[in-house]
């Protein structure tokens, strides 16, 4: 800080405030290169650490924040420069892209009530969920995954997985949610306009616990963002990572994926870089 700034206040002065001495900071500023690769090589081994912690996705920001959490002093800037030198990106394989979103149906379609609103600081927990299913391939065929996340974390609070694109399947998610969660009646589901989410066993699992439907305009992904979002996540870490032979494999390595890393882990930017678990814990001792 005191190379920094020398240009804008005396050295003597800010040795004094800072209390270290003169002749040391001079002989800091005439230190050999060897002394800096030293700490580059110390951070250089946590870099690696917290890269292979994440099974290689995380970037610069979030590898940054591991390592202040660890007490390390860094920047994002040292941080990237570190990752490229080591040659830390991540390369995901493309994906072919499936539809499972059928909104050729005649079922009712619940009013939007959420309107875009996901900022976290404006959502208490277990007042919004929002719900979605995709598709993960294995070479034994499609293994279909329903999520519920709860806006107010962006915590995954239910999950279900099925061999085939059922109602049953987003129930499935929604009981286990609804179990853990507890939530009070009032709560808001949104969902896309999906069959499963439209169809009358659906909407009767809504009404029998006090919570209201809600969906996205027609073919609006912005609108159900949030789910989206965690999609993307799950298939750029997991997802595109993996060849699995069976929807046994798939499944394990989906529920670890969830439970241990996502949910408890996992820094999102969204929260402040801490786990959606974490920032639970702070709202939690803020109320």
């Amino acid at each position: 800080m005191i190379a920094r700034h020398r240009g804008e206040f005396p050295v003597r002065l800010m040795c004094r405030v800072l209390e270290v001495s003169v002749a040391g900071f001079y002989a800091y500023l005439k230190r050999p290169e060897p002394w800096r690769a030293l700490i580059d090589e110390v951070l250089m081994a946590s870099v690696r650490v917290a890269f292979a912690e994440s099974d290689g996705t995380y970037g610069a920001p979030r590898i940054e924040r591991e390592l202040r959490a660890e007490g390390l002093p860094t920047s994002t800037k040292r941080v990237a420069r570190l990752m490229r030198e080591a040659g830390l990106v991540a390369r995901p394989r493309p994906r072919l892209r499936v539809v499972t979103t059928d909104s050729a149906h005649t079922d009712p379609i619940a009013p939007n009530r959420v309107q875009r609103q996901f900022d976290v600081e404006d959502i208490a927990l277990n007042t919004i969920w929002v719900g979605d299913i995709t598709y993960v391939p294995t070479r034994e065929g499609f293994l279909y995954l329903a999520t519920v996340l709860d806006l107010g974390s962006r915590r995954c609070v239910g999950w279900a997985m099925r061999d085939t694109l059922e109602v049953d399947v987003v129930l499935s998610a929604l009981r286990m949610a609804r179990e853990a969660r507890r939530p009070a009646p009032g709560l808001i589901f949104h969902s896309d306009r999906g069959s499963q989410y439209a169809s009358a066993a659906y909407r009767a699992e809504l009404q029998a616990h006090g919570m209201l439907a809600s969906m996205s305009g027609k073919g609006d992904c912005y609108d159900n963002a949030v789910a989206e979002s965690f999609f993307a996540t799950l298939e750029f870490e997991l997802i595109m990572r993996h060849d699995w032979h069976t929807r046994e494999e798939a499944r394990r390595a989906i529920f670890r994926y969830i439970e241990t890393w996502y949910n408890r882990k996992r820094r999102h930017s969204t929260l402040g870089y801490v786990s959606p678990a974490e920032y639970e814990v702070q709202q939690q001792m803020a109320a």
